[in-house]
């Protein structure tokens, strides 16, 4: 007798769904961003690198190196890092109030109660050149319960792009404040 015929029974009722047990598990949304289609498209041309210049469609930006970073962090510059913190903030904050729409829970409709407060970190070893990011972001959000803000903040996770793009490549924590 083979091994296969052997191991059948055994194999039949692992196989069976009666000896699977049931489990929750939110569905994974499939997007091949190389083929879906375009919604918006953004330019932005950097020259100079981080003591530079940005110009885009409706952007111009001088850059300067930040001070812990050994550079003069000039007064009314930026750097990538802020943008990317202004970015990913605006975008979770997007998809947050999207979430909240899908739920069925009203937003607070004043722009000021609803706060992503996102930090992004430069990471790493700049003299071995081996830096990433890790960000960190504070929701508050003024009228809702706490467990209703968990979901949407849980859920605008799975949805935001910037949070999509960047899961498994840097650490970010999202943590809930109370609004003062």
């Amino acid at each position: 007798m083979s091994a296969f015929r052997a191991l059948r029974p055994v194999a039949a009722r692992v196989a069976t769904p009666r000896a699977i047990a049931p489990r929750s598990f939110t569905q994974r949304r499939l997007l091949n961003t190389d083929s879906a289609p375009v919604l918006y498209s953004a330019h932005a041309k950097a020259v100079g690198a981080r003591v530079g210049h940005i110009d885009g469609d409706d952007l111009k930006v001088d850059l300067t190196m930040a001070k812990a970073l050994g550079g003069t962090g000039d007064r009314g510059k930026t750097n990538p890092e802020e943008l990317f913190a202004a970015g990913y903030g605006a975008c979770f904050q997007s998809a947050m109030n999207a979430v909240a729409a899908s739920m069925g829970t009203k937003m607070p409709s004043a722009r000021e109660d609803s706060v992503v407060d996102t930090t992004v970190h430069l990471v790493g070893d700049m003299q071995k050149l081996d830096m990433g990011l890790r960000v960190d972001m504070k929701v508050k959000v003024k009228g809702l319960e706490r467990d209703q803000l968990e979901k949407i903040v849980e859920r605008a996770k799975e949805v935001c792009p910037y949070s999509r793009a960047t899961k498994g490549n840097v650490s970010t924590t999202v943590e809930i404040v109370q609004f003062d």
